[in-house]
């Protein structure tokens, strides 16, 4: 599949003014608006899923997204513009562990073909830097030789409890990670994940990428305005011998408390689907 064939818009709700994308990335993905959310970040996550419901194979090195959705250049062409529009990219410890060592969480990076795009994007939005990684740790249980601890390539904030903040200070990180302890008992709530993001760096868009504890967490405490989920044509199927998680773990909400979306948008890139999906945030 050519990498610059544009994404066919099946469905789209409009919801607000349209943000200046450069041409290319216009002919290649279409509009994207955000509603108008004065006062506050709209929150939005991305996904990549399996028919069958999941997001990582969870095998080692085959835990990313990449075996999920096949390496579809669509879908790094997606997440790539998503991380161009964000202020913040949001994500697990376990997640950064499943990704290779010189993972960065730039638009860039995920997408090298189209990073002049991303940046002129970045220039017309006022925000030429790229955005503050977050990683989330409660135990502070982090690898500190990683490209994005070391490279400098953007600025890092890990949002962790005062026990884990303890043990990154005997790691070693360079002094550009910004180390924030937030109190709590077990696990970090997305609310003080996002004021320590906030206090931070003001942002306008925080974009959430994983794992699933986390994402349930965020559902949780209705944290959550947007998802956008590549749905990928395969079935990874389960078996039982090896954990492979769906969007959300460790949280329930049906039936007492299902969770319903608005769909937004449906884009079609071959076979693969691109949906997006709005939910009622808490604020």
């Amino acid at each position: 599949m050519s990498t610059r064939a544009p994404l066919e818009t099946l469905y789209e709700a409009s919801q607000g003014t349209a943000l200046p994308l450069p041409v290319e990335l216009t002919t290649l993905y279409g509009q994207l608006q955000f509603p108008p959310h004065p006062g506050r970040p709209y929150v939005i996550s991305n996904f990549v899923s399996t028919i069958d419901g999941v997001v990582s194979l969870n095998e080692p090195g085959r835990a990313g997204g990449g075996p999920i959705s096949g390496n579809s250049p669509h879908d790094r062409m997606v997440m790539g513009l998503l991380r161009a529009v964000a202020d913040a990219v949001i994500v697990g410890a376990g997640t950064v562990r499943a990704t290779l060592p010189r993972h960065l969480w730039t638009a860039g990076y995920i997408f090298p073909p189209l990073a002049d795009a991303y940046q002129q994007l970045r220039i017309a939005l006022g925000k030429p830097d790229p955005p503050l990684t977050v990683i989330v740790s409660a135990r502070g249980e982090i690898e500190p030789d990683r490209q994005v601890f070391q490279s400098g390539a953007a600025p890092v904030l890990i949002v962790t409890t005062p026990e884990g903040a303890q043990r990154l200070g005997e790691r070693g990180l360079p002094p550009s990670v910004q180390i924030v302890a937030v109190e709590a008992a077990g696990r970090l709530t997305a609310r003080s994940i996002l004021e320590a993001v906030v206090h931070a760096r003001p942002s306008d868009i925080i974009l959430v990428e994983g794992g699933p504890h986390l994402l349930g967490d965020f559902f949780a405490e209705r944290r959550l305005d947007e998802l956008f989920l590549t749905l990928a044509p395969q079935i990874a199927g389960r078996d039982g011998a090896v954990e492979r998680p769906s969007l959300v773990a460790g949280r329930i909400f049906a039936p007492e408390h299902p969770l319903w979306g608005t769909l937004v948008a449906v884009k079609r890139g071959g076979s693969h689907l691109f949906l997006r999906y709005s939910f009622r945030s808490g604020d």
